[in-house]
């Protein structure tokens, strides 16, 4: 029997990531020798469908709520999934999480502003998010125009394709990304040709976390030959104290830390010790890596039962689990902060320590001036 091409249908499944279930994509970090050839770059990516106009009556941004999708996100504002990903720079693979803000304006540069075609020449620093900014346009949108992928490593004198992008204005250039000082005293690595920055950490007994945070670096940060990256956490203040200014991913993993902690009750001296926690851990980001299987905000284990990794990888549940008690989602599988008899009378970095057991329990101590600002400031 012959079907008619005509009676065929395709049935198309709209996919939303549950707002619930967080993870963080990171791809690998390498370097490449400023002086490496490499062969032209050929975009051979389909073409990123232009972006089309929000209507007037859609909120330029939307702070998402439990249990929402990008796709439900969209549909209730009369956008496409595949637009709202794109003004957030995210992928069909990204996770939202409560609290977090998408931009549902992506579209908002004057019409008469023509997309160009143009080109960027790499230098020592670039990052694609950085440069994307740079151009107004996506990460991803880069990625496509030049056949890359978020594990793709850009270097020195690099030229990529901007196309669809309008020209950045001078004036509105946004600034470059903060290069951290060196304090005195901290110890510090000059990167080598074939170093990545796991590798480095390796070499000196730390975390990639902890190297992110002392060298304000990012998952998709590139390091280069020549470049310094601090190894050692920098020296103490007055007191033995350590400080960080947030950033907004941080800002709000310490926001939902606070919120979760005071729905269940937690007195402000065990959201501190949370804070302060998390900051050691994964320096308050959910990163997907760790020592052996650690992931999340408190580098939590699955082989020592805090979960499967995508719940350890969900931080408003790590949340709940690192505090415990009878709202605990491990049950009596683990033990959380409101499970250690007397923790409120145990100094700051003993009562950390009898939750997470790790071999550095003096770190957590160091950030217990700072995390009661952050409290102040996020709470």
């Amino acid at each position: 029997m012959r079907l008619s091409t005509t009676a065929r249908r395709t049935r198309y499944l709209q996919i939303g990531v549950p707002a619930a279930v967080i993870g963080s994509l990171t791809g690998s970090m390498a370097i490449v020798p400023a002086a490496a050839d490499a062969a032209p770059v050929h975009a051979h990516a389909p073409a990123v469908p232009a972006l089309r106009v929000v209507p007037a009556s859609v909120p330029t941004t939307y702070v998402v709520q439990p249990g929402d999708t990008i796709s439900a996100i969209a549909e209730r504002h009369g956008l496409r999934t595949a637009d709202v990903l794109a003004w957030n720079s995210l992928t069909w693979r990204s996770v939202i999480y409560p609290g977090q803000t998408l931009s549902l304006a992506g579209a908002s540069a004057p019409a008469s502003a023509a997309p160009t075609s143009q080109s960027h020449v790499v230098v020592s620093g670039d990052t694609v998010y950085g440069i994307a900014q740079k151009y107004g346009t996506s990460v991803d949108a880069v990625l496509a125009a030049n056949g890359l992928t978020r594990a793709s490593v850009i270097y020195p004198g690099q030229s990529l394709s901007i196309s669809g992008a309008a020209a950045p204005a001078a004036v509105t250039a946004p600034a470059a990304s903060p290069t951290p000082v060196t304090a005195p005293g901290a110890q510090t690595h000059s990167v080598v040709a074939g170093d990545t920055l796991f590798g480095i950490a390796q070499k000196y007994g730390t975390s990639t976390a902890s190297l992110y945070a002392w060298n304000a670096l990012t998952a998709e940060s590139i390091i280069y030959p020549g470049q310094s990256i601090v190894v050692s956490a920098p020296p103490v203040q007055a007191g033995g104290q350590l400080s960080a200014a947030l950033d907004a991913e941080q800002a709000a993993n310490a926001a939902l830390i606070i919120a979760i902690g005071r729905q269940l009750g937690v007195s402000d001296r065990g959201l501190a010790i949370a804070l302060a926690t998390a900051m050691v851990e994964s320096g308050l980001r959910n990163v997907d890596h760790g020592d052996r299987d650690s992931l999340g905000l408190f580098q939590q284990r699955p082989s020592t039962g805090w979960g499967a990794a995508e719940q350890i990888l969900d931080p408003d549940r790590s949340t709940r689990a690192f505090f415990g008690g009878q709202s605990d989602p491990n049950g009596q599988i683990t033990r959380g902060l409101l499970d250690i008899p007397g923790w409120e009378s145990m100094p700051f970095t003993a009562a950390a320590q009898a939750v997470q057991i790790s071999a550095y329990p003096d770190k957590y101590g160091q950030w217990e001036t700072q995390a009661y600002q952050w409290l102040a400031q996020h709470g």
